[in-house]
Protein backbone atom coordinates (compact mmCIF):
# COMPACT_ATOMS: atom_id res chain seq x y z
CA UNK A 1 0.00 0.00 0.00
CA UNK A 2 1.79 2.90 -1.25
CA UNK A 3 1.71 5.87 1.22
CA UNK A 4 1.72 9.63 0.07
CA UNK A 5 1.98 12.14 2.50
CA UNK A 6 1.83 15.68 2.12
CA UNK A 7 3.27 18.77 4.63
CA UNK A 8 1.82 22.27 3.88
CA UNK A 9 -0.39 24.98 4.82
CA UNK A 10 -4.30 25.13 5.74
CA UNK A 11 -6.42 23.87 2.44
CA UNK A 12 -9.92 24.28 2.51
CA UNK A 13 -12.13 20.60 2.11
CA UNK A 14 -11.83 21.60 -1.63
CA UNK A 15 -8.37 21.87 -2.08
CA UNK A 16 -7.34 19.05 -0.66
CA UNK A 17 -9.86 16.60 -2.61
CA UNK A 18 -8.38 17.94 -5.47
CA UNK A 19 -4.63 17.44 -4.50
CA UNK A 20 -5.50 14.07 -3.65
CA UNK A 21 -7.54 12.87 -6.91
CA UNK A 22 -4.31 14.51 -8.61
CA UNK A 23 -1.58 12.99 -6.88
CA UNK A 24 -3.18 9.77 -6.76
CA UNK A 25 -4.04 9.82 -10.20
CA UNK A 26 -0.68 10.78 -11.67
CA UNK A 27 1.31 8.33 -8.73
CA UNK A 28 -0.99 5.55 -10.00
CA UNK A 29 -0.06 5.85 -13.56
CA UNK A 30 3.23 6.25 -13.17
CA UNK A 31 3.86 3.28 -10.97
CA UNK A 32 1.48 0.92 -12.40
CA UNK A 33 -0.50 0.22 -9.20
CA UNK A 34 -4.57 0.95 -8.88
CA UNK A 35 -5.39 4.02 -7.15
CA UNK A 36 -7.47 1.93 -4.79
CA UNK A 37 -4.30 1.02 -2.98
CA UNK A 38 -3.16 4.78 -2.24
CA UNK A 39 -3.16 6.21 1.25
CA UNK A 40 -2.70 9.75 1.34
CA UNK A 41 -1.76 11.97 4.41
CA UNK A 42 -2.07 15.56 4.64
CA UNK A 43 -0.59 17.41 7.58
CA UNK A 44 -1.58 20.99 7.89
CA UNK A 45 1.13 23.18 8.86
CA UNK A 46 0.80 26.94 11.01
CA UNK A 47 3.41 29.04 9.91
CA UNK A 48 4.51 29.83 13.46
CA UNK A 49 5.94 26.07 13.35
CA UNK A 50 7.65 26.26 10.48
CA UNK A 51 11.71 27.61 10.43
CA UNK A 52 13.29 28.41 7.13
CA UNK A 53 16.81 29.14 8.05
CA UNK A 54 17.15 31.64 11.36
CA UNK A 55 13.34 33.44 11.09
CA UNK A 56 10.36 31.59 11.55
CA UNK A 57 7.96 31.59 8.33
CA UNK A 58 5.05 33.75 9.63
CA UNK A 59 7.99 36.68 10.60
CA UNK A 60 9.44 35.84 7.00
CA UNK A 61 6.07 36.12 5.92
CA UNK A 62 5.02 39.46 7.58
CA UNK A 63 8.09 41.14 6.28
CA UNK A 64 7.21 40.51 2.74
CA UNK A 65 3.77 42.48 3.50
Amino acid sequence: MPVINIDGPHLTKEQKAKLVDALVKQSSEIMNIPEEAFVTLIRENEMDNIGNGTELLSDKMNKKK
